[in-house]
């Protein structure tokens, strides 16, 4: 701060400047942080600013959103020769960045949209979006023509029509009505899915009511409470008693802390090929397609039903082969940066950084028979490679067992008292509808990518770990073999049940009395929690020593419960950033299975060692990676069988599914 207001001395405007900047799950918040200082005061609003520049070599997609959603002025382009304390003039229309000193041009750079600076002047995208909206309306009342085209810059459609169109890019199309969307094109899909959680539902609320909000037009709309319910500090305890009720007043679906993991809830409310948002980056449907935003563009879907998006390019990794034994879906996850540097495709060195898939949709396709529930560890993990969306070709066989069994959730939910159950009604309806005719978008055999990855399954022989401290860096099990490991956590919306079982099970065969590790372990939801507890294994946590957190986010948060400073994790979470688990920790980031082996060992184990333990593993496979399968449980099944749903949301429903 000492350095900002020696640098506001000299007169200028700040701009923010960074190699790489917003990457994981940075929005409205850290916005507000940037604006804060950056930013313009905003005539009669207290605590809220405007405008501002934020130049990046790599800007996060959710990040960029959100600068334009405040009225700010993102920027990418290379930044190698600029340095702090710097003054230069930046020059939009030009796209050039001239150092004032010298008066020579040391960067330059092309505007993502020509609508940015319009969005600028509004004072936000939202606002812009509103305004032009208003105008068009305005101009028919006065009996011209509904054209705002002489007053505002209008989003340019791309010149180039593709010869086919990607998964992405045809369930983005029906969300608009058409058979596709190109890249470059600007639309307005239709939202069929929002989601909010606790941090930063709070500023959501207050977007919604500046929205003057008073229902959503989103089919649905859900607020979690995961982030906040281990360790609530006072205004979350306020917040926990009083957003439920925003939420459902609204139509909108509200669950309770200490219900678990948003993702792991909303999942289950998924309608397969169809569009939504949410505002936490790990958004990341593993049915149909999502783009996580910051909470204004997440208030802005849930209270309208639409979303701006400029329809970013894909890039397809498709795998081939077999998966070898003792490699695991969290394997696969790593093997996508892995191989992508060894390509040439991705950097580590944030100065100058390459990244395929920054800001564009990564579409995978080669494994199609995975179950929902591992379809989302791949989806998920697309926030860390900053993408801007993910799909995955699934066959219609997992697809519906998984929505057979979401259906009685649903309906559990309603019986337990959980609202609004209209919405809920109208969503089974929507589920039962699509199993009656079952059918699933595929990508056009001649679509463009913008880079086509394979990874070949049968090269994959053992493990692939993220390396302290960046979910990006990659390295085989061999080549770490050995590190001493202090810590273990054992959680995250990247877990599922089957993970903790396959834990407990090496747990289970450990003869030693005591760890030499300090084992953390989170289930992702309630349910996992008590199918668990049921079948024994919290049991076994407990007598390994296990410390046993609320179903929720956990160690990943970051800034509630720590490891200890400075200490050597392995971790089963989303990220791993610089000081995230622990001040100054060093934090691997491995598959549950690898996880466990390590808290056991105290080590990073050698290849042998690892495919040992995973041997009695496999031996079991069919019993340790069973899913919460709700329609082959007793107590969720009796309980929706006492649900009916109205013939006005059965009809709701058809009318949407139609659109």
């Amino acid at each position: 701060l000492g350095q900002i207001d020696e640098l506001l001395q000299k007169g200028h405007p700040l701009a923010y400047v960074g190699d790489v900047v917003g990457t994981g799950s940075s929005r409205k918040s850290a916005t507000n942080s940037v604006l804060w200082f950056m930013g313009e005061d905003i005539p009669y609003v207290p605590n809220m600013k405007t405008g501002g520049v934020c130049i990046g070599g790599k800007i996060a997609p959710i990040f960029f959103n959100t600068m334009e959603d405040s009225g700010a002025l993102p920027i990418e382009m290379d930044v190698s020769d600029l340095n702090t304390g710097d003054v230069v003039d930046i020059f939009p229309y030009e796209g050039e960045v001239v150092d004032r000193a010298c008066d020579e041009v040391i960067a330059t750079f092309e505007l993502k949209t020509n609508v940015l600076l319009d969005e600028v002047r509004a004072g936000g995208r939202i606002p812009l979006i509103i305004g032009r909206g208003i105008t068009s309306k305005a101009r028919v009342a006065l009996g011209r023509d509904a054209s705002v085209a002489d007053t505002f810059n209008l989003p340019i459609a791309p010149t180039d029509t593709p010869k086919g169109y990607s998964l992405a890019q045809k369930m983005v199309g029906k969300a608009c009505g058409v058979d596709g969307v190109p890249p470059g094109q600007y639309c307005e899909p239709t939202m069929t899915t929002v989601g909010s959680q606790d941090t930063t539902g709070p500023m959501t609320r207050d977007e919604l009511k500046s929205l003057a909000c008073l229902g959503f037009s989103a089919d649905l709309v859900m607020q979690s409470f995961c982030h906040t319910a281990a360790y609530p500090k006072p205004v979350d305890v306020v917040t926990h008693h009083t957003l439920p009720d925003f939420i459902q007043t609204r139509g909108g679906v509200s669950l309770r802390p200490g219900d678990g993991i948003i993702h792991s809830w909303l999942n289950r409310m998924l309608v397969p090929d169809t569009v939504g948002t949410g505002g936490d980056s790990h958004t990341r449907f593993p049915l149909g397609v999502s783009f996580p935003a910051g909470s204004g563009l997440v208030a802005f879907a849930a209270a309208t039903g639409v979303f701006p998006l400029d329809m970013p390019e894909s890039v397809l990794v498709r795998f081939t082969g077999t998966m070898q034994p003792g490699i695991t879906l969290r394997d696969l996850v790593q093997a996508i940066p892995y191989t992508a540097i060894q390509n040439g495709l991705l950097t580590i060195e944030k100065k100058g950084k390459k990244n395929v898939f920054s800001g564009r949709v990564l579409e995978i396709e080669g494994l199609p028979d995975l179950k929902c529930e591992q379809a989302f560890e791949l989806s998920d993990a697309s926030a860390e490679r900053s993408a801007a969306g993910c799909t995955i070709k699934l066959n219609k066989e997992p697809v519906i067992e998984y929505l057979q069994s979401n259906v009685v959730m649903l309906k559990w939910m309603i019986s337990e008292g959980y609202g609004d159950p209209r919405t809920l009604e109208r969503r089974i309806a929507r589920m039962e509808d699509w199993l009656a005719n079952p059918h699933l978008m595929e990508a056009d055999d001649n679509a463009e990518y913008a880079e086509i990855i394979e990874i070949n399954m049968d090269e994959i022989k053992e493990p692939i770990l993220a390396l302290p401290n960046d979910p990006d860096a990659s390295a085989l099990l061999s080549e770490v073999a050995g590190d001493k490991i202090d810590e273990v956590f054992i959680g995250s919306c990247m877990t599922n049940i089957g993970h903790f079982r396959a834990a407990g099970k090496l747990l289970a065969d450990n003869k030693s009395a005591t760890l030499p590790t300090r084992l953390w372990v989170s289930p992702p939801t309630k349910m996992d929690a008590a199918q668990l507890s049921e079948e024994g294994y919290y049991s076994t946590f407990g007598t390994a020593g296990a410390r046993m957190e609320m179903p929720g986010c956990s160690l990943c948060m970051g800034n509630q419960a720590r490891v200890e400073p400075g200490c050597t994790v392995v971790s089963t979470s989303t990220r791993n950033f610089p000081n995230r688990l622990g001040q100054g920790s060093n934090v691997y980031l491995a598959s549950a299975e690898l996880a466990a082996i390590a808290s056991i060992e105290g080590k990073l184990p050698t290849v042998d060692e690892y495919m040992s333990y995973m041997s009695n593993v496999n031996a079991t496979a069919a019993d340790t990676y069973r899913y919460l399968n709700f329609d082959e449980l007793p107590e969720f099944v009796e309980a929706s069988d006492k649900v009916e749903i109205s013939d006005e949301m059965r009809e709701a429903a058809k009318k949407l599914s139609i659109l």
